[in-house]
């Protein structure tokens, strides 16, 4: 196996975080593994937090700062993107911040694993709450997530700053139509979750205990979601996974391929074996040929435990 010095931006976006911005940016400076970039994009911010970064990184050579207008987070994804002239792009909001090996942990797996082109960890909440949230007790090589994720919506990822993604895919996963700036202006992660997956980005999780997730009155609206906005979200989320499978030439028919992608994974989670038995018996083979599938998936689970 050859090992790779992989180069790394940070990606910081901000709006209205003054309290909060340049804790995140030290943070990515402060890491023990340093990155190659720290690009940090205020998205039209009214509470001074452009002037504020201005005096602090404004002749500070380790930043690039792009102060703009509004437009969404979405855009702001985007203007930071484009700066980026590194391997991979880790993404940090500006209420957030890392503990100083974050980066060192990631660069152990992408330097080993050049097929894995996205990466995703766990988060400690603070604030407001104080529990580690994450996908799983111990890592997991996902594999290919495309199948699943079109037919059944799948969410393999975090927020945002415990997102990482090697830049070729979040370029991919960033080209969309301008009509999308708008539905995503918050909550852009999932087009670099769901994209990133059915576009056909190798997955994994890696728990690194190392990503600080501020939890305050700014960012709780979604704890408290009624059934409108839940529908809303999901319908949304429903066309954005839709449009990547256009571009990647996915419908129905893939399905039939749910035992060849559940095979991309190494050692697969129970509970995700029993979703790829269930997505077969979908497929549009005839009865038999999905019973038979589905009985494959389930004997392999048992084969690799």
């Amino acid at each position: 196996m050859s090992i790779q010095t992989t180069t790394f931006a940070v990606v910081i976006t901000s709006y209205n975080y003054r309290d909060f911005v340049v804790e995140a940016v030290e943070s990515a400076l402060a890491q023990s593994r340093k990155p190659a970039q720290v690009v940090v994009v205020d998205d039209g911010s009214t509470d001074g937090s452009d002037t504020l970064l201005r005096q602090h990184y404004g002749e500070d050579e380790r930043v690039t700062l792009i102060c703009g207008t509004n437009g969404g987070q979405f855009e702001a994804f985007q203007r930071g993107v484009a700066a980026v002239q590194a391997e991979v792009v880790c993404f940090l909001d500006s209420d957030d911040h890392w503990a100083p090996d974050y980066l060192a942990r990631l660069g152990e797996l992408y330097d080993t694993r050049a097929d894995v082109g996205f990466v995703f960890s766990d988060m400690r909440h603070f604030g407001q709450e104080d529990r580690l949230v994450g996908f799983n007790r111990s890592a997991v090589d996902l594999g290919h997530t495309a199948i699943i994720t079109y037919a059944m919506a799948r969410w393999y990822g975090a927020p945002t700053s415990a997102l990482s993604t090697r830049t070729k895919w979040a370029r991919k996963v960033l080209d969309l139509p301008d009509s999308f700036r708008e539905t995503w202006r918050l909550s852009a992660d999932n087009c670099l979750v769901f994209g990133s997956s059915v576009l056909g980005a190798h997955k994994y999780y890696l728990p690194t205990g190392s990503v600080w997730y501020r939890i305050h009155g700014k960012n709780g609206w979604w704890s408290n979601l009624g059934p409108s906005q839940t529908y809303i979200n999901r319908l949304r989320s429903r066309g954005l996974i839709n449009h990547y499978a256009r571009v990647a030439g996915i419908d129905d028919s893939c399905i039939a391929l749910c035992k060849l992608e559940y095979r991309t994974k190494p050692a697969p989670l129970w509970a995700e074996t029993k979703r790829y038995a269930a997505l077969a018996l979908r497929s549009r083979a005839p009865w038999w040929k999905r019973i038979e599938h589905a009985i494959a998936i389930l004997l392999g689970h048992s084969k690799q435990a």
